[in-house]
């Protein structure tokens, strides 16, 4: 009997994200079931490291999946080719489709009616949607035909209050997913030459690029605002880089008058002789974002998913918002309603140096605030509730495959568990 067959369509960096780790677990679970992935935003990069097949054409647009930030984007991705790429990525998908056995759709819309246009069985997973924006999430009318469908499964939501509101709305196959990604932020070892109790402050500038240089760049400079007021004991600087931005770091130390040795930045205060100690130095790592993240005290963000998952374990962020397309006010507005009181935006537009200077003192205050660190603590957990997305989904789409059954490990509690595991 042939293997079962999934076909993964995203519509967005973070989707891919979601999606690759839920194809990672499928892999442990189940090596038999074949997959293929098709993404319809950017080129698909998060299954391409893991060697999943991407069926249709893909290609990077100028606004990199954000037009609904700015609709200037939503122009030149028109002027790019959207529509024809569009069309030709839905064909590859209605082709495909016929060989498989099940679909699952990560992301909004987009690759939700993809799914639905399949006519085969589907899985949602709106992982970019939340009732946590407005207190109430509001369906497109075609979306909510989408998800009602007898052929949608299941619709996985990113947070449980996302999925108590849908049940209200009358959707009662809505289920907790969570954040995929959350089952893999675990500390590898990385040694990040941290000194003892002084407060280590994460540099998070996104991974899409050029804006993470641009991001990283604004970042550098609210570093130094923050190293003219922090206490005399001092805080520690730790940037989780993409490796593109890692490649560029000589020139942007150049731009912003640092100086870069080993992957360290330090910037010295002008008219500094060669004797003084630098002001403020920052350790730059491409492959250390697990421990970055989980051993620092605060978090300077302008980033999407990874701002979730610096939230998710209790982290407080500081956002100032960028030039975009992403991380523009609007983006971080919304990621302040969707985290709560866990994200603090400083200013309204593109940070000037007064923002900056503003977002300096506010960094001083939040790590001073012992109440406030403790209510971040509670407030993420809260929010994005427990690990195990990527196992809860994978199973569900083991389940829906059916047929035959094995015995695996659990990766959850290292116990034989039984499950559904097609064609073993």
């Amino acid at each position: 009997m042939p293997s079962k067959r999934i076909l993964f369509i995203s519509n967005g960096h973070g989707e891919d994200n979601h999606t690759s780790h839920v194809i990672q677990t499928l892999r442990q679970l189940c090596p038999s079931v074949e997959m293929a992935a098709m993404p319809i935003v950017g080129e698909g990069k998060a299954y391409r490291s893991l060697d999943i097949p991407i069926i249709g054409p893909t290609q990077i647009m100028p606004s990199g999946g954000f037009f609904y930030m700015k609709r200037l984007y939503l122009l030149k991705d028109f002027q790019s080719g959207l529509i024809g790429l569009t069309w030709r990525q839905l064909q590859a998908v209605l082709q495909y489709a016929s060989s498989c056995d099940l679909i699952m759709a990560t992301g909004d819309f987009v690759s939700q009616t993809f799914a639905y246009l399949t006519n085969r069985p589907f899985v949602s997973f709106i992982s970019c949607l939340s009732a946590l924006y407005e207190g109430r999430l509001r369906l497109n009318p075609l979306l909510w035909h989408n998800l009602n469908s007898s052929r949608c499964l299941a619709v996985f939501t990113r947070d449980s209050y996302t999925t108590s509101d849908l049940k209200r709305q009358g959707i009662a196959k809505a289920q907790f997913g969570g954040i995929p990604a959350l089952d893999r932020l675990v500390p590898v070892g990385k040694n990040l030459y941290l000194k003892p109790d002084i407060p280590t402050i994460a540099l998070l500038p996104g991974s899409r690029m050029p804006e993470a240089a641009r991001n990283f760049c604004l970042q550098l400079q609210l570093v130094i605002q923050i190293a003219k007021v922090m206490p005399e004991s001092g805080f520690q600087f730790r940037a989780a880089l993409i490796p593109n931005l890692m490649e560029q770091l000589d020139d942007i130390a150049k731009s912003q008058g640092w100086q870069l040795t080993q992957g360290i930045l330090t910037y010295s205060l002008p008219g500094s002789s060669a004797e003084e100690l630098p002001l403020v130095e920052v350790r730059c790592y491409s492959d250390a974002f697990s421990d970055i993240l989980s051993y620092s005290n605060l978090v300077i963000g302008m980033a999407g998913l990874a701002v979730d998952l610096a939230v998710a374990i209790g982290k407080p962020i500081i956002q100032i918002p960028g030039q975009g397309p992403q991380f523009t006010y609007q983006f971080a507005e919304a990621q302040t309603r969707l985290l709560g009181i866990s994200a603090q935006t400083i200013g309204t537009g593109p940070a000037t140096p007064e923002i900056l200077k503003q977002a300096a003192q506010r960094v001083v205050e939040t790590l001073q605030d012992v109440d406030y660190l403790a209510k971040c603590q509670e407030n993420g957990p809260e929010r994005f509730g427990s690990v195990g997305a990527s196992e809860r989904i994978a199973r569900f789409l083991l389940t829906s495959l059916g047929e035959s059954y094995g015995v695996h490990t659990s990766l959850e509690t290292s116990s034989e568990t039984w499950f559904r595991c097609p064609n073993l």
